[in-house]
């Protein structure tokens, strides 16, 4: 008997010939799901009943799943969350897990200070009033007159501090676990509680993981502690802001513009109402996008 593999990774699916070969090279056979951001609990059902492998991406692998599953001996996921699949189910039955740690810190790195950038020194703003015929020069800023706040200070979050520490800005970081002494004596970086790193940031990034307690970590309160006229980056997952609350701060001014790459619900609805300001960048959960990254993986 093979083993068979199913495989519903978007990021896997310009890639296929190369899998299969891989696959059958270790007495596989591949099967392809139909997806295009990620299965649901309803749509993995039918496809995992006798499948011994799965790789994925952001699928919700729920217990429901796992029971429906009775073959499955392990999950590997297309990069580096696991919080869409049920580790302590999976822990129960037996079904490894498994996924590729700091797979993509530089790319998300490097958006996080695009973004900084494009708020600092709205060259987005700029091109749109040439274009439009009008020859303005409005007030700009140097990175190094900002500071910058990191709200978990992992691998990503430690690639976000890199750059930021080369930009000469000042970084705050909030994170349960301690950074490495070395890291923070090359990087400046300085370790806060989360109140006062929102308090003093001109820039606050969201590089937590998503768990119980990163969930909804951006709401009314925290964002009203925010400077009024801040600006928020999420390159994390999409729970960690509540995006009603980043509507009313927008609506209001208490920040001056936001940057997600990551949403509650994925596609962003046509209906969300962050599609209104011209202050909030969005992506399409893009900002691991790298070629040498993604063959790693």
């Amino acid at each position: 008997m093979k083993w068979r593999v199913l495989v519903s990774a978007p990021y896997a699916m310009s890639h296929l010939d190369w899998y299969r070969q891989q696959l059958a090279a270790a007495g596989c056979e591949m099967v392809v799901a139909n997806v295009r951001e990620r299965l649901s609990e309803d749509e993995l059902v039918p496809l995992i009943s006798d499948v011994d492998g799965l790789i994925c991406g952001d699928d919700s692998v729920t217990d429901r799943v796992l029971a429906a599953a009775p073959r499955l001996k392990v999950i590997s996921k297309w990069g580096t969350g696991i919080d869409s699949l049920d580790q302590a189910a999976a822990a129960r039955r037996g079904v490894a897990i498994r996924n590729t740690p700091n797979a993509f810190s530089e790319p998300v790195g490097d958006t996080v200070l695009g973004y900084a950038l494009l708020f600092a020194r709205q060259l987005d703003r700029m091109t749109a009033d040439i274009r439009a015929g009008q020859w303005k020069k409005p007030q700009l800023v140097a990175l190094r007159e900002w500071t910058l706040g990191v709200i978990g200070v992992g691998n990503c979050g430690k690639a976000v501090v890199r750059r930021a520490a080369a930009f000469g800005m000042r970084v705050l970081g909030h994170d349960p676990v301690p950074v490495p002494a070395e890291f923070a004596a090359a990087t400046g970086i300085e370790m806060v509680s989360l109140p006062d790193l929102l308090t003093q940031a001109h820039v606050v990034s969201c590089n937590t993981t998503l768990n119980p307690t990163s969930f909804h970590l951006m709401n009314d309160a925290t964002i009203g502690q925010m400077r009024r006229g801040a600006f928020l980056i999420n390159t994390s997952r999409g729970p960690v802001v509540e995006e009603a609350a980043l509507v009313r701060a927008l609506a209001s001014g208490q920040l001056a513009g936001a940057a997600l790459d990551v949403f509650e619900v994925e596609p962003l609805p046509a209906s969300s109402r962050l599609r209104e300001f011209p202050n909030c960048h969005l992506g399409p959960h893009n900002a691991n996008s790298s070629p040498q990254a993604a063959q790693r993986v």
